[in-house]
């Protein structure tokens, strides 16, 4: 390897003279040649970025940096096409010439993602990507899309976001819809897909580890974004009422609130950003809970006493009796709560008795804990006529 000022000879000569079949009769490279050459190509890999920092950070002017930058840039892209010139000859179908090929186009393709990543500030993302430059990329990416596809993971709401991020970046690295594709795009993918296979799929609160690092680098895939909304709606249908459900959807909220989404990346260009649609889902999701409980609050009011016995059951026993076999039930277990003050809260006040339209679940449970022989023995017996009903079935 070779020693240099121009951080790009050692490539410069290797692909425009000693890879290039107009210039040399790569048959008589030997074995040994060939994948030293191949060995070579990481280690000077890993050197020439280090040159290159050192001369960028020998500048001091954006001017000078942005035009050196665009300079190595442009140059890497010219010796990616002039690689894939050569590759295209009858000479590279022999394993071995192939294969040191394919290690200096790996050279060459990671050196171009350092400088896009690193230095991303000082390029034109926006300029189209040249097709040579573009199939490569498309080949480096689509071996780590093929990775990530085959992750498993035990959450299946994070196996389902795995399985639309790989459809979304697929269709994506797709050449029939790529007919313009920028550096920024590129970019992204690259920044993405390197993101989620070193991302570990783990639970972390309310959003996974996959969900921080997709929102983080404002995967505003409508599909995505979708689903987040579809998860949350679940876990809200599971809820009661109007207040666990506001009480979930506010925790949501404010756990994706402090999840950073950078503002310069994007996966769509013709969407908002991703912490953008999703906060504005939120308020409005808030809002309509909001409304909703105040109109139900409203409608419970205008209900007249003798509508809402209407929806109470009767029960054939008195408050006492009831308060006895209320309290068996919580004692066993049959029913499970918190605590046995919540099981008559949540009972009592849907039931009325012959004697008595509105009981009083304080009043109940307080009777409980007093029974009278006779209220002991009416609620034994019927049990047992439940229990005979039971046996008739």
């Amino acid at each position: 390897m070779m020693k240099s000022k121009y951080p790009l000879e050692w490539l410069d000569n290797l692909i425009l003279e000693r890879l290039n079949p107009n210039r040399t009769d790569l048959s008589q490279i030997s074995e040994a040649e060939l994948a030293a050459i191949s060995e070579d190509a990481a280690k000077e890999s890993k050197q020439i970025q280090v040159r290159i920092k050192n001369e960028i950070f020998a500048l001091r002017r954006k001017r000078q940096i942005r035009l050196l930058v665009r300079k190595y840039h442009s140059t890497l892209i010219f010796l990616l096409d002039r690689m894939s010139d050569s590759q295209k000859s009858i000479i590279f179908q022999s394993a071995l010439i192939s294969k040191c090929g394919e290690a200096v186009i790996g050279c060459l393709d990671g050196l171009l993602s350092f400088l896009e990543q690193r230095y991303s500030g000082y390029l034109s993302l926006d300029e189209k990507v040249p097709i040579t430059y573009l199939l490569v990329s498309r080949k480096e990416l689509q071996l780590k899309l093929s990775s990530l596809q085959k992750r498993k993971s035990d959450s299946e709401e994070m196996q389902e976001a795995l399985k639309v991020v790989a459809q979304e970046l697929g269709e994506a690295l797709s050449l029939q819809s790529r007919s313009r594709v920028t550096f920024r795009q590129v970019l992204y993918e690259r920044t993405l897909l390197n993101g989620l296979v070193e991302t570990d799929c783990l639970e972390e609160g309310l959003f996974s580890s996959l969900d921080r690092k997709l929102i983080g680098l404002n995967f505003n895939s409508p599909a995505y974004i979708s689903l987040l909304e579809r998860r949350i709606v679940s876990k809200m249908e599971a809820k009661e009422n109007f207040s666990e459900k506001a009480i979930l959807l506010s925790l949501y909220f404010k756990e994706f609130s402090q999840i950073y989404c950078s503002d310069k990346l994007f996966f769509n260009a013709g969407m908002q950003p991703v912490k953008t649609v999703m906060e504005n889902w939120f308020k409005h999701e808030l809002g309509y809970l909001e409304k909703q409980a105040e109109l139900a609050i409203v409608l419970n009011a205008e209900l007249s006493s003798e509508e809402r016995h209407k929806y109470k059951l009767e029960c054939d026993l008195s408050a006492d009796q009831i308060a006895i076999i209320l309290r068996a039930a919580d004692e066993a277990r049959i029913v499970k709560s918190r605590s046995m003050s919540l099981v008559f809260q949540r009972i009592v006040p849907h039931l009325s008795t012959a004697f008595k339209k509105d009981l009083s679940y304080q009043s109940v449970r307080s009777k409980s804990y007093s029974a009278e022989e006779n209220d002991k023995n009416i609620a034994i017996l019927t049990l047992e006529k439940m229990i005979r009903k039971i046996r008739s079935y």
